[in-house]
């Protein structure tokens, strides 16, 4: 009779693979207190929280950090409109091709960021548009909407059309059975997709690299600040920022839809 509790060496072997997945993580942490400037010698020779201090007077990095606030936002709001509409359209109407269609919405987040950077690089390029914000906000929600879209057409195909049609029934406008039959019940998706596009969003580098022209979002300042380094240890104050900001939307979207049969960025 096989036992439901795991053994030993499975629990040995789980361990073993989070430490393997997460000590860098730790020791980005750890580096972020040292007070040693240009080396990572190890222990630390000490500890000290000066670096948040000139993190925090760094003003190229508040102006990365509010690029990407401001690039994640709008991304994500694009791709909730934009990602809600096709997943509607998709799981509500059946015409020729749907599934291959549906294959091609899910292409940015299969594809390699290298060719999807390369491609929307080449296209602002024929339609000579320059790069600034608009281009990285753009680069960001075609994968932004794969990942609403997934949330979306999920929780879609859970709900029956029946209630649409018993609402329109009762006399309710197109607007009143978005507003109080379809929002109540895609509400949740709606929010978990939104995170964590958020959080993918904020933390995106190579898209961003083909995108950005001269503008450095935040992963793009700690990139270059790791080719040029200045203060490694303030590199890894913003790392840890960028660390709570990814990881808490993602939680957040997770504990969201932890009970039912979608799961938040399946695609990815």
């Amino acid at each position: 009779m096989l036992s439901d509790r795991p053994s030993a060496l499975l629990k040995i072997s789980a361990m073993a693979g989070l430490l393997f997945l997460h000590l860098p993580i730790l020791l980005i942490f750890l580096y972020a207190f040292t007070t040693e400037e240009r080396t990572y010698a190890f222990p630390p020779p000490g500890l000290t929280t000066e670096w948040f201090a000139a993190a925090w007077a760094r003003p190229d990095i508040w102006e990365a950090l509010s690029l990407s606030l401001r690039v994640a936002f709008i991304a994500t709001l694009l791709a909730m409109i934009l990602g809600t509409l096709v997943s509607a359209a998709m799981s509500r109407a059946k015409f020729f091709g749907r599934e291959q269609i549906s294959l091609l919405i899910l292409l940015p987040i299969a594809l390699p960021g290298v060719i999807t950077g390369i491609s929307l690089r080449s296209a602002f390029g024929i339609m000579d548009i320059p790069f600034s914000t608009l281009t990285i906000i753009l680069g960001h929600a075609t994968f932004c909407i794969v990942i609403v879209y997934n949330n979306a057409v999920a929780r879609f195909r859970r709900l029956s059309g029946g209630v649409m049609e018993a609402s329109a029934d009762l006399g309710a406008n197109a607007f009143q059975t978005f507003w109080h039959i379809l929002l109540p019940n895609l509400g949740t998706a709606l929010l978990a997709g939104g995170m964590l596009a958020f959080a993918l969003s904020f933390d995106e580098v190579i898209v961003t690299t083909f995108t950005a022209g001269q503008q450095a979002t935040l992963p793009i300042w700690m990139l270059e600040e790791l080719i040029r380094p200045r203060q490694r240890p303030v590199t890894n104050v913003v790392a840890m920022v960028v660390f709570g900001a990814t990881v808490l939307p993602i939680l957040l979207a997770y504990y969201l839809t932890r009970n039912g049969s979608e799961t938040a960025g399946a695609g990815k």
